[in-house]
């Protein structure tokens, strides 16, 4: 894997710097647990971590953990109650530009009770909408912002933004749109609702898009391709989806991770396909956040000017160091400390599948 810069693949010439964050805002709680149990059963909760969460508050601070001299912003909406003011403060704490951060009487902060199984390594989210249900395009204000890249996310959990608005299909293509007007470049995040669900909502927001960083079942949902089978990532489905939905957008590129590497598709037509780093089993604690920090690290890259390769080599090296902990951002680091960690790990040998399962 490559760590040098190599020749930039993606525009970054204009004046603008920095990042902004869109969207969920919420209280992680991170609970370790030995498995999933059946309706009536009870199973003991191990570890307890209680974070912020969400796409705006994820990738916000995983880059100011990759790089603290970045500008970011955010805009969302918290409750004026006690998790409100943790998520306040932990802006504060990274120094994330919070002006546009609103606080709401009207509803208690989302919240999102996160399990991690031990026994399978997957997760399970149990989320309350709370302020989510309340947030509308006409909370996102691009007048002053300077930022480069808009990250946007999570359709399929907030009940205004989700449904149509004036005249768009919903309030998540009005914000894109708003947005690219503005100058910027977009990201949408998507979140693991029914894949009809993901398919509805993203479609429509495809046209208003610079990128797209999804995971293997997003894109097999958006596609209406069957991405994974019995838990086995289809590389191969992964590109020809990854294809079809870059050829319905606007997208200069869309990028497809999954447990055991990444394939990324160009508006040109290249194919980049990347395994991911090969994590000691004993350092894995949960995979809560990796997409956040996979994202992060490819948007940091391609931010920086920095070639496709590299920055999707940054985007599997900050996803490796955030597997150290329960909660979604504690364990990521600067981006050449995540380079270095994943140097020292080294790397997967290959993509372990590229099977194609049957349509």
């Amino acid at each position: 894997m490559q760590t040098c810069l190599g020749s930039k693949d993606v525009d970054m010439t204009d004046a603008r710097k920095g990042i902004v964050t869109g969207g969920t805002w919420c209280i992680d709680r991170n609970k370790m647990i030995d498995f999933w149990p059946s309706e009536d059963a009870a199973v003991e909760i191990h570890l307890l971590d209680i974070q912020g969460g969400g796409s705006g508050c994820n990738l916000a601070i995983d880059m100011k953990k990759l790089d603290p001299t970045l500008a970011v912003a955010t805009i969302g909406l918290v409750g004026d109650d006690e998790d409100g003011r943790f998520l306040i403060a932990q802006a504060d704490r990274y120094g994330i530009d919070r002006r546009q951060l609103a606080i709401t009487r009207d509803a208690p902060t989302q919240f999102t009770d996160a399990f991690g199984s031990r026994r399978s390594g997957r997760r399970t989210h149990l989320y309350y909408q709370g302020t989510a249900r309340l947030l509308t395009p006409d909370f996102f204000d691009f007048t002053d912002v300077t930022a480069r890249i808009l990250h946007l996310g999570l359709p399929g959990v907030h009940g205004i933004m989700d449904a149509p608005w004036r005249g768009e299909a919903n309030g998540w293509a009005a914000v894109l749109m708003k947005a690219r007007a503005a100058g910027l470049k977009t990201n949408l995040e998507l979140v693991s609702v029914a894949p009809e669900r993901i398919a509805a909502l993203a479609r429509p927001c495809l046209p208003h898009l610079d990128f797209l960083i999804v995971n293997d079942t997003e894109i097999g949902a958006i596609a209406g391709e069957a991405t994974v089978e019995d838990g086995v990532t289809a590389v191969n489905a992964c590109i020809r989806a990854a294809r079809r939905v870059l050829g319905e957008g606007a997208m200069r590129l869309v990028a497809v991770h999954f447990p055991t590497g990444a394939v990324v598709v160009t508006r040109e037509g290249t194919v980049i396909e990347s395994p991911s780093v090969d994590v000691p089993k004993a350092e894995v604690v949960s995979a809560n956040g990796a997409g956040d920090a996979f994202a992060a690290g490819l948007l940091y890259g391609l931010h920086q000017g920095w070639s496709t390769e590299d920055a999707l080599t940054l985007a599997h090296a900050a996803a490796a160091a955030s597997l150290r902990s329960l909660s979604t951002t504690t364990t990521v680091e600067s981006w050449r400390d995540c380079l270095a960690l994943a140097a020292r790990w080294g790397w997967r040998k290959g993509l372990s599948n590229t099977g194609s399962p049957a349509r």
